[in-house]
């Protein structure tokens, strides 16, 4: 009997896998404990009540069946507008590992090789030097050549020594008006170190992905994302411009001062930003997640070959120091859990994740066959760090329910 158990729930697992819904929840074929997974939203509600944050949503899946979706607090604070499971968020950063899916696309047609000089696709990098000296400049700093152009492989993993634009990121320079424009910024810009050699975060070089994507597909790159990613998968709430219609589901945004919360209005992007500009739910970021945990499908959709999301999803830095968050190396726009002290959490060795500025998070765990997402919308307090109070407390409880 007991075997015969086994094997239907096996039967059932593999069904809901190929049937993934946002739409029900159902933690008894999750194989998770329902009332662990009520106490999530509870202790998510202390931190509205304390002041910390006006909302938090949060969802969980194994075993591709959605555990738990839960919403506390408000979306908008000054209306009492209540925070809902359909509530839009700037995901800011976790917009990554989404571009660099995209230029695995390519990558899986034979159009892209990670190994190809970024020079080849863009001819503003032709010619880029190396300042020995990083982002001072002097007379004993004399720029030379590096001793290799960077590759795409570099900008996936943040090695290929770019650094930041100040056009539209705080510098004088006014905000580009396209993809394009950004990137050829570049022209003006020199290498922090030589490409492969050492890791340093670049918005820049992720955002060169892009360009990369829309030059080599011929197609402009939000285009080309809602085509062969956000289409496929269901993302309908996805998006680097909300329509007017969707505005009234926009989570507002606030930063985190002594007296309280305080809104934040943000300017709008003037372009599609490959590296911090998607606008998403919690069901949406579930439907990619999900993807890259079936090895790059959904509900008969194939966005991704397995060997591109096992590219994507491994540790490419070695014993480098990269990433935010203790015991990762860094992947294909996510970090990779790669040893036992990123697994405080309660995150397996070989989970992935990727947080964004504004308090945002996904991740996923191969290893228990599970994913979550937890989204605020905060200005101060990345979610990668350890002051995440929230974030650090809805993982470690989710991963705590999980009954067998």
């Amino acid at each position: 009997m007991k075997a015969i158990t086994i094997l239907l729930l096996s039967s059932l697992t593999a069904f809901a896998a190929a049937n993934f819904s946002t739409d029900k929840v159902d933690p008894v074929a999750a194989g998770m404990d329902q009332t662990r997974l009520a106490a999530i939203p509870a202790l998510l509600k202390q931190y509205v009540e304390a002041n910390k944050v006006a909302g938090i949503v949060t969802l969980v899946a194994r075993h591709g069946v959605v555990a738990q979706l839960s919403a506390v607090g408000y979306r908008e604070l000054e209306d009492k507008q209540p925070m809902k499971t359909d509530t839009i968020f700037r995901i800011m950063s976790m917009t990554k590992p989404i571009t660099c899916a995209g230029v695995m696309i390519l990558v899986d047609e034979g159009k892209i090789s990670l190994l190809d000089p970024v020079e080849k696709y863009l001819p503003e990098f032709k010619g880029i030097k190396l300042n020995p000296c990083g982002t001072r400049v002097g007379y004993s700093c004399q720029l030379t050549d590096p001793t290799r152009a960077p590759n795409v492989l570099d900008l996936m993993i943040h090695t290929s020594g770019v650094g930041e634009s100040s056009r539209g990121r705080g510098g004088t320079a006014a905000p580009p008006a396209s993809l394009a424009e950004h990137i050829s910024s570049v022209q003006s810009a020199t290498l922090l170190f030589d490409p492969g050699s050492a890791w340093n975060y670049s918005n820049f070089g992720i955002a060169t992905l892009g360009r990369l994507i829309e030059v080599v597909a011929k197609v402009p790159y939000e285009r080309f994302m809602a085509e062969r990613i956000f289409q496929p998968l269901g993302m309908k709430d996805t998006t680097f411009f909300l329509p007017s219609d969707k505005q009234n589901r926009l989570a507002a945004l606030y930063t985190y001062e002594p007296d309280g919360l305080k809104r934040v209005n943000r300017n709008p992007f003037t372009y599609p930003s490959p590296d911090s500009g998607l606008m998403s739910t919690a069901g949406d970021l579930a439907r990619f997640s999900q993807a890259m945990l079936n090895k790059g499908t959904l509900n008969g959709a194939r966005i991704l070959s397995p060997p591109a999301v096992e590219a994507m999803t491994r540790s490419w830095t070695g014993d480098m120091k990269a990433g935010y968050a203790p015991g990762v190396g860094q992947g294909f726009g996510f970090e990779v859990v790669r040893e036992a002290l990123g697994t405080y959490r309660y995150t397996s060795i070989g989970s992935y994740e990727k947080a964004g500025a504004f308090r945002t998070y996904y991740w996923v765990d191969p290893a228990k066959d599970m994913l979550g997402i937890i989204l605020m919308q905060r200005t101060n307090g990345g979610a990668a760090s350890d002051t995440a109070d929230e974030t650090n407390a809805f993982m470690a409880m989710a991963a705590a329910a999980i009954d067998r």
